[in-house]
Parts: structure tokens; sequence; C-alpha cells
């Protein structure tokens, strides 16, 4: 049996689905030069990047393979000749920091694994018998133990987790192997040599042609964040103070329209979600702010990880030894409280008792507001341009007298009982106290923000 459709107007007379269709329509035409060319832009960027990650793999698994395929380098390296293939394979990653450290955790481990391995092994052999089985399975068991556990401490797990788990495995081999090897010396020498002929051919190209800097990917992707939460707050301004006022009768009744709808027709779910958005479709597609919120919200691991491979990269550009890498984690911790803050402002905006733009409740608050908010974002804008030039801040001079300011303007707003009560639902000044407190705690957020950057730029060097 077929279905059918049917198009219920809206209080203007105008269909939905097809008022919905012809904005899209040229929404697309209008972001097309803008937002799809520098989407294609960054995209290329982090395209090209990993192309020249996986060339750049490739080329050294041919350098590695000719250890193999010449004769006479295979006849001083013979089978162990597989060893350099697989420490290219395990250790060459796409930042250069993380190559050099799993290329450093791997030598460690190797080195000292291998060297106990063989004087237990020694030690094994010179006391013969059944005793070498005993003090073999002792050992192993001791030092597999020992080693298993400092994997367990977090400094040591952050660092030298890959090192800890190399040393087990080669300790390992090393002690088993020397049960019915009797050269234990030789084999380790060789496979200590191939592992570093495949650590060096990683390392050559990986910090010397066309480097692919974790540093680089923390700042810029820190910058980025600021600049996000600068749009994030420009646009809560215009869905705070600008959206279309509703009636709760109105609500509920297009409310229960909508859901009939969402049973009929794909169509109209689409209408729906763009509906309660609470904002037509011009500001929701310039001014989508959850979803970079909820992006800061998500760059924790990202930070730690890039933190931990910044560090162990060598001096390259501005960014010399000792640089300050640490701040970083703590200006991520401050950006992730802020993104929080605004997304408490986007429920608190939302939420029932929050009163509508048309109660008088909420009109004397909305220019203070506005400039508070275009305040805030000037200060984030500033912040992360000091980040990404390398440049102070003046934050004392600056960026805290500014916020202070706010502070002040803050307070000056007039509250639910100066408005008076005779007017207001008990609701109403409920939703706009909790409005105004979370104003109030992010200029706290970003005065704290402001002395991380400044914090960054003494130790950082900035100039």
């Amino acid at each position: 049996m077929g279905s059918t459709v049917i198009d219920i107007p809206d209080g203007e007379g105008v269909v939905p689905g097809s008022k919905e269709k012809k904005k899209k329509v040229g929404d697309i035409c209008c972001q097309f030069p803008i937002d799809l060319f520098f989407k294609e832009m960054k995209s290329n960027k982090h395209m090209t990047r990993k192309v020249i990650h996986s060339i750049k793999v490739g080329v050294a698994l041919v350098f590695v393979s000719l250890l193999y395929l010449l004769d006479p380098l295979y006849k001083q390296v013979g089978e162990n000749a597989m060893w350099a293939i697989m420490t290219v394979v395990v250790v060459f990653e796409f930042f250069a920091g993380a190559t050099l450290s799993k290329g450093i955790n791997r030598g460690i481990g190797t080195v000292l694994g291998g060297g106990l391995g063989c004087l237990a092994a020694i030690f094994a052999q010179a006391v013969g018998g059944v005793g070498k089985a005993i003090i073999v399975g002792i050992t192993v068991f001791i030092f597999g133990a020992a080693a298993t556990y400092t994997r367990q401490v977090p400094n040591v797990k952050k660092k030298f987790d890959y090192g800890a788990m190399i040393f087990i495995l080669t300790f390992s081999l090393v002690v088993v192997s020397g049960l019915r090897a009797e050269q234990v010396l030789e084999i380790a020498r060789d496979r200590l040599s191939t592992i570093a002929m495949g650590f060096a051919i990683c390392l050559f190209i990986s910090l010397l042609v066309f480097p692919i800097w974790a540093s680089d990917e923390l700042h810029d992707s820190l910058v980025a964040r600021f600049e996000d939460l600068a749009v994030s707050l420009e646009g809560f301004l215009i869905i705070s103070f600008n959206s279309t006022s509703h009636s709760k009768l109105t609500l509920m009744l297009k409310s229960l329209v909508l859901h009939m709808l969402l049973s009929i027709s794909t169509l109209a779910q689409g209408f729906s979600k763009e509906y309660f958005e609470n904002v037509n479709e011009k500001e929701k597609s310039s001014f989508n702010f959850s979803s970079k919120c909820k992006s800061v919200l998500h760059s924790k691991t990202k930070d730690e990880s890039l933190v931990n491979f910044a560090s162990w990269e060598p001096w390259h550009a501005k960014f010399g030894f000792c640089y300050p890498w640490g701040i970083y984690l703590k200006l991520g911790e401050d950006l992730r409280d802020l993104a929080t803050t605004i997304l408490s402002l986007k429920g608190c905006l939302k939420s029932p008792t929050q009163p509508s733009e048309s109660n008088t409740c909420r009109q004397p608050v909305k220019e203070p507001c506005e400039a508070i908010v275009a305040s805030l974002a000037w200060t984030l804008r500033e912040l992360g341009e000091s980040i990404k030039k390398m440049k102070k801040c003046g934050s004392e001079d600056t960026i805290l007298p500014k916020l202070k300011t706010v502070r002040q303007e803050l307070s000056q707003i007039p509250g639910p009982s100066t408005l008076g009560t005779n007017n207001l639902e008990r609701t109403d000044g409920l939703g706009l106290a909790t409005f105004m407190y979370s104003m109030v705690e992010m200029v706290e957020k970003m005065e704290e923000l402001a002395k991380h950057v400044e914090q960054l730029g003494q130790r950082g060097g900035f100039s």
C-alpha cells in the first residue's frame, strides 16, 4: 500500500521541507568558495603528509632489504638481516619524535637485555648439568618480573614502556637460546649490529628527509583550539540573543507536529533537527560551535602523546632543547575547562528555566553580554596569536586588565533581584542567575589561561 506525505505549512504559510531545501542550496553556493576551499586545503595537507610518510617507510624497507639482496652484505650479516627489517617495521613512526623515541627505547632495551642475557647464559653454561636449566629459569623469572613491574610505574611507562618490553624479549631470547647455542656472544653481537643498521636508516630518513615533527603538530593544534573556542563564543553570541522567540504553547504544538512528521518522512526528520537547534540554517552553518567545543574536549590523549614525542626531538626551528612542553599540557587543560563552560552555557540557554528573548528579565542583559562575549573572543585570539608567532602577549599589561574590566562589567549587569520580581517568574530568575554565574566562571578560567600563556612565553624564550 502506498503512503502519502502531507506537507504541513508553518505559521508563514511555507512548507518546512521546501523552505529547508531552498536555503541549503543557497548556503552551499555561498560557502563553496570559502569554507570548502579551506577544508580541502587542510585535508590535502594532511593527506600529503600521509603520502610522504608512506614513501619514506617504503624507501627505508628497500635499503634494509639490500642486506639480503646484495651478496657482499649478506655474507657479513647472514640471516640476521631479518632483524634490520623488523626494526624498520616496528620503529618507523609518523612523527620524527616517535621514531626517535622507539628507536632509542629499542636500542637501550636490546643492549641491556642482550648484555645481561649473555652474562646469565655464560654463567649457566659454566655451572653445567641440571643447574644450568635452574639458573636460566630463575634469571628469566627475576628479570622478567622486575621489568614487568617497572612498566607499571607511570613515569617509566610514559617514556620507556617500549624499551622495557624489548628488554624482556631480548633477555629471554638470549638466555634461553644460550642453552642450545655455543656462540651466544657472537649471535648477540650480529643481531645488535643489524638492529643498529635498521635504526640508523630509520633515523636518517625520518629526521633528514621531509621530517614530520610532533612539536609542530602540537603547536599548531593548540593554536587552532584558541581560534575554535573564539568562534564558539561568537556562535554562542548569535545563538543567545538573536534566536527566534517562541511561546511555550507554540513550542509544544510545533514539537507535536514535528514528532508526527518524524514517523512519516525522513525529510521531516532533518527539519526537526534544524528546528530544535533554535537557530536558522544560516546561523547554524556559520557557528556550529558545539562540535568545535567537543573536539577540544577530546584532545587530552592526543596532547599527551604529542608532548611525549616532542620531548624526544632534537633542536629544530624555534624549538630548542628543554623547551617547556609541559606547559602545553596545562594550556590544553585550561582550554578543555573553557570548552566545558561554553557547552554549559549552551545547556543553560536550552534549559526550561531560561527566560525567553521577549521576557523582561533577558532584555536588560543583552547588550552587556554581547560586549563581554566579544571581549572574551578577542582575548582568546590574542593569546592564540601570541603562541602562534611565539611572541610575548603582555598579559600583565593588556590581557589581564581587560579581563578585570570584563569582570567589573559582569558585576554591573542587573540581576534578578534588581530587575524586580512582579513581572518575573521564579524559574526565569533562576535561569538568569545560572547564566551569569557561568559567565563569571568563564572569565576566571580565561585569567588562568592568560597566566599560563605568559608563563610559556617566559620559559620558552618568546621575543
